[in-house]
């Protein structure tokens, strides 16, 4: 029994954080229906997992717990839900991967999952004409189209094949799933889902935005939790090493541009197994 949570213990921590996100939604799952299947069995009412973690539609109920605008995000309404967020998810993450940091892509997932339940929310309370019978937001999707619209308008060229389809550009996919979305809101079809799916579609296209403005999307939240106060000695410090960073640090930016604009105007098959390996370590980081 040891051995096997020891094997299980070092796939989690091998693996990148894409999968690492799909494990832990998974063990919430198993988690959440074990627990219904023990609740229902023994007559004990409510399943726990969804009255204290999922998102409510009422600001009251939010205000209670306010928890739920994340942890929504690791819940799902059955089997199909949870293998088409996490199927996504892998393709699309791990492509992520390869041209952001897995803190970046902390950034767009939590951020897809915020954002998306707030959209929910207000959508629900300003808007009643769009509200159904749902009660409360369960799901991934918001976190998961913050990645997939985020890489989407980074290299919107980059063609996915599809076995009995072929080859398909990433903004073809990325357009097709919003308008979906919206199709479906007019239709009055999981309204609350789709609207949290704009949310975090929102989140992606403008988090993607900022990095090709330049921002470095770490360092501005990371600052969030500094002090601005220095040292003197740090201070001191800062300024005889900042005369090389800003030449290396650009020069490094300067060189994944080149690599991102030339998988976009020919695809990623015409790079180098140089560049190839220099993007797969960018990821990495």
């Amino acid at each position: 029994m040891n051995n096997l949570k020891d094997q299980i213990l070092h796939k989690f921590k091998s693996a990148n954080i894409a999968e690492q996100v799909i494990f832990i939604n998974i063990v919430v799952f198993v988690l959440t229906y074990v627990t219904k299947a023990i609740f229902v069995m023994m007559e004990w009412g409510e399943n726990p997992f969804f009255s204290w973690f999922s998102l409510p539609e009422s600001f009251n109920n939010f205000l209670s717990k306010p928890w739920t605008i994340i942890t929504y995000g690791f819940l799902h309404g059955g089997f199909w839900h949870i293998l088409f967020n996490l199927i996504i998810l892998y393709y699309i993450g791990n492509l992520f991967l390869d041209f952001f940091s897995k803190r970046d892509f902390l950034i767009y997932y939590f951020l897809g999952i915020i954002f998306g339940g707030l959209l929910f929310i207000v959508g629900y309370n300003f808007f009643p004409a769009l509200k159904t019978d749902t009660a409360y937001l369960v799901g991934a999707s918001a976190g998961v189209t913050a990645i997939l619209i985020g890489i989407a308008t980074k290299i919107p060229n980059y063609e996915l094949n599809f076995r009995f389809i072929g080859a398909i550009k990433l903004w073809y996919i990325a357009a097709g799933f919003i308008m979906l979305s919206i199709i479906q809101i007019s239709l009055k079809v999981n309204t609350g889902g789709n609207l949290a799916h704009l949310g975090g579609a929102l989140t992606g296209f403008l988090l993607t935005n900022q990095v090709d403005k330049g921002k470095n999307l770490s360092a501005f939240f990371s600052n969030l939790f500094t002090s601005k106060k220095q040292s003197p000695l740090k201070t001191v410090y800062k300024k005889s090493t900042s005369s090389n960073t800003p030449k290396s640090s650009n020069a490094h930016q300067r060189k994944i541009d080149e690599v991102l604009d030339k998988i976009s105007k020919s695809g990623y098959d015409t790079l180098t197994q140089e560049e190839k390996d220099f993007l797969f370590t960018i990821g990495k980081k």
